[in-house]
């Protein structure tokens, strides 16, 4: 929206800043960050009042985690207050990617938010049933899919990016849909999945919106993508500001989440936050890339995938107990502990997915 100011510049006065990539995202940051720090407290005030006994804590988790009951949940509209806000505020809003990753952001947003209200009133684990969420999720997706497919130019639609390879194209046709249906449903469920432990899930998710911001903004200026020699998507640099706004606004509820957790992000802002870098990664045809960007919320998501089919086929399990990270917790590794190696994981994954970009 103040990128509109531009029009009030003559081109070296301070509206001209406006025109700036860089400066707006600098500006959605400490949007988005003040926003926490303002609707934090509030907030948790408000979720505490009207939860009750807060989130249920399952009967079969990890022992340490029976101290954490009344925790309140929903602590992920914070987070999506502070995306929207900061990215309506700062973004070109002619920009038909920043719509799409804010759909499918707010759409997986409100599935979290009828699952989180679904545990907090029936005060068990279940939720909303899981081929109701997966058949929702898929459709949102689905229109994503087609939305960014129409917003590519000619030369890439419904195509898939080779990463390391210069020029590699793979045409995926009609599959191009249904795979980018997979990349945003998985990396939505990959993301809550992770989101098991005091300020787990809130981290990596900055780190890979630090990492996808990089790219949208490279891939969205021609002299980069010629120098890089990656293919050239019209439009991506203002993810950036989007990106931005969700490390301000993670950093805001991070600073409530930090152990002891005052409040728990909830399938309200891991579905939502999971969705939208999943979105990110196709808008920028970076689907590949962001598997390795990701591979933190891969592994997890594999771990219980690994646990199931390993114990239907056998009747005894791979891991103590998954997600991987309560397989730690269950050999006794203090949660501070699992948290920051994890940090620590998805950094250096970061930094490789990042490396792509210049490995040809």
């Amino acid at each position: 929206m103040l990128y509109w100011l531009t029009e009030l510049s003559d081109g070296g006065d301070f509206y001209n800043l406006f025109r700036y990539i860089t400066f707006r995202a600098g500006g959605a940051f400490m949007t988005a960050l003040i926003f926490g720090f303002l609707f934090g407290r509030p907030l948790i005030n408000v979720l505490r009042r009207s939860q009750g006994k807060g989130q249920p804590i399952r009967s079969d988790g990890p022992e340490s985690h029976y101290a954490k009951a009344g925790t309140p949940t929903m602590g992920g509209l914070l987070i999506v207050g502070a995306l929207l806000t900061s990215t309506l505020l700062w973004t070109r809003l002619d920009n038909a990617y920043i719509w799409m990753i804010l759909f499918v952001m707010l759409s997986f947003g409100l599935i979290g938010f009828a699952d989180d209200y679904a545990k907090v009133a029936k005060q068990n684990s279940a939720g909303v049933p899981g081929k109701i969420r997966l058949l929702l999720g898929l459709v949102i997706a689905g229109i994503a899919a087609f939305w960014a497919a129409a917003y590519h130019p000619d030369a890439l639609q419904n195509q898939l990016a080779l990463p390391v390879f210069k020029d590699t194209l793979l045409n995926l046709g009609v599959l191009f849909v249904p795979f980018t249906m997979i990349v945003i449903v998985g990396s939505a469920n990959a993301v809550n999945l992770t989101d098991g432990l005091d300020g787990l899930a809130i981290m990596p998710v900055m780190i890979a919106a630090g990492t996808l911001g990089v790219i949208a903004y490279a891939v969205g200026r021609v002299d980069f993508t010629q120098y890089l020699e990656v293919h050239y998507v019209p439009g991506t640099g203002e993810i950036l500001i989007f990106c931005s706004a969700l490390i301000g606004g993670g950093l805001g509820f991070l600073w409530y989440n930090a152990p002891p957790a005052a409040v728990f992000m909830g399938d309200t802002g891991s579905l939502a936050l999971g969705g939208a870098l999943g979105a990110i990664a196709v808008a920028t045809k970076h689907e590949i890339v962001w598997a390795i960007v990701g591979g933190l919320f891969v592994i997890e998501a594999l771990s219980v995938i690994i646990q199931v089919l390993y114990f239907k086929a056998t009747g005894t399990r791979v891991f103590l107990m998954a997600p991987i990270h309560h397989h730690y917790e269950k050999k006794g590794w203090a949660e501070p502990t699992i948290v920051i190696r994890f940090w620590i994981i998805a950094l250096i994954l970061a930094l490789v997915g990042l490396a792509t970009l210049k490995v040809r």
